[in-house]
């Protein structure tokens, strides 16, 4: 066994945090993340940092926020020269493999030199749109196409415990990135696997707050989305099975999270791309060496935050390039949440203690401008008082000096990753 801790990184697409057993929710689906979290460190206050695929996957594997990439939005592939997770990893040592959903290429297959310098590859750059539910086409890294059985869930997880199962002498960081539950783009749905819908819409379950107040396609869709959720978290207890197996659990820090979250058309046209909790907020919990505290933290922790901490557990040296913080590390002064928002809008939002509050360059064309020098007010949340943010509270002349104060901590996390200071104009109050 190495004396160097492997890693795996479970990716999920479009998870809300509240899937979740361990944040209350009462369908009972995901008892091996619970099982997982509560025996490591779960990390209930998790956001991400760019609620849109390719932007939050150019975060996680840069450790840099979207405008310091230009992966501002979807189709814009990582710039070369871009140091990954899989360069960090692979100079100290390790074996490295990526399976599943890219998003950070330009066309299918992903060409070696757009690979991101892992060793070993069997992905493909739009999973949505080279995949059924039940036909799973991935590539290798010499361009093959690999057509894999199963539910695409299990056509991945096999591929990655056949990965593992690998002799070697080095020790592995894995990126194992699902689609699920991610919508199927072409029907607009969220094929479960077969009867797994039917049975989780039997059971008398309300849905969170939010949706249940603003509907959307809640009830059209979210038994099927949950039923996805179940799927992943049987493939993530078939992954622990196997490292169990291979003598290797205790020596392999896992990581599950999300890029984003799911709305479900209550905030805007689609699924995400808001500043709102359902858009930003995910699951993520650490188990294995160095993340056997049983004790959550709970410190807020952004998507731009996991790639230093996972370094950091691994004892490799945090580059001064990113931009987040290792959550192994104490954190001086306030622990902000900063959000860039693109496609739907220019939007940048902060979430510092109590509060929400959100901006948008909204005269601008948002497939086309990565940020603005002018933005105006949007949305403010009392996250305490209305934690489904119900209540917009952005004209309230009550809260003019909250509002003054969080723009000016918002510029500031602006400048901090690189933007230019904008001018935020206030809205008119009611």
């Amino acid at each position: 066994m190495s004396s160097k801790p492997n890693v795996l990184v479970f990716f999920t697409d479009q998870q809300r945090w509240d899937t979740v057993g361990v944040h209350g929710n009462g369908l009972d689906v995901t008892p091996n993340f619970d099982r997982l979290a509560k025996a490591g460190c779960f990390v209930p206050n998790s956001f991400t940092a760019q609620p849109v695929c390719g932007p939050a996957r150019s975060i996680f594997q840069t450790g840099r926020y979207p405008t310091a990439t230009g992966c501002y939005r979807n189709d814009i592939p990582l710039p070369d020269g871009e140091q990954t997770l899989a360069h960090y990893f692979g100079a100290a040592g390790y074996d490295t493999a990526y399976i599943g959903k890219w998003h950070l290429a330009e066309g299918e297959p992903v060409q070696k030199p757009q690979q991101g310098g892992y060793k070993y590859w069997l992905a493909s750059n739009i999973l949505e749109f080279t995949s059924w539910p039940y036909q799973t086409t991935l590539y290798d890294s010499d361009g093959n196409p690999h057509d894999l059985p199963g539910y695409r869930v299990d056509a991945l997880t096999d591929a990655a415990i056949r990965y593992l199962a690998e002799p070697r002498d080095d020790p592995f960081f894995m990126f194992l990135s699902f689609l699920e539950p991610h919508h199927q783009n072409q029907h607009d749905s969220y094929p479960a696997p077969v009867g797994y819908e039917e049975r989780l819409a039997a059971r008398a379950v309300s849905y969170p707050p939010d949706l249940g107040t603003l509907g959307g396609t809640t009830k059209e869709h979210y038994h099927g989305y949950m039923g996805m959720v179940a799927r992943l978290d049987e493939a993530l207890g078939r992954v622990v099975d196997a490292l169990i197996s291979l003598d290797q659990l205790d020596n392999t820090i896992i990581l599950f999270t999300s890029d984003h979250g799911c709305h479900f058309k209550t905030r805007n046209s689609e699924y995400k791309r808001s500043c709102h909790e359902a858009s930003i907020r995910v699951p993520t919990m650490f188990h294995g060496p160095g993340f056997d505290k049983q004790t959550p933290i709970t410190r807020n922790c952004s998507l731009a935050d996991l790639p230093p901490t996972l370094l950091d557990a691994a004892g490799i040296e945090v580059p001064q390039s990113m931009q987040g913080h290792s959550l192994l590390q104490p954190m001086d002064g306030a622990n902000d949440i900063f959000i860039q928002i693109s496609e739907s809008q220019v939007g940048r939002a902060l979430r510092h203690g109590q509060w929400k509050y959100c901006v948008s360059a909204d005269h601008l064309n948002p497939f086309e401008h990565a940020g603005s020098d002018r933005y105006r007010e949007t949305h403010l949340y009392d996250l305490d008082s209305d934690p489904w943010e119900l209540t917009n509270l952005v004209a309230s002349a009550d809260h003019k000096d909250v509002r003054a104060s969080l723009a000016a901590r918002l510029t500031a996390r602006m400048v901090e990753v690189g933007e230019l200071p904008p001018r935020i104009e206030p809205l008119k109050e009611a």
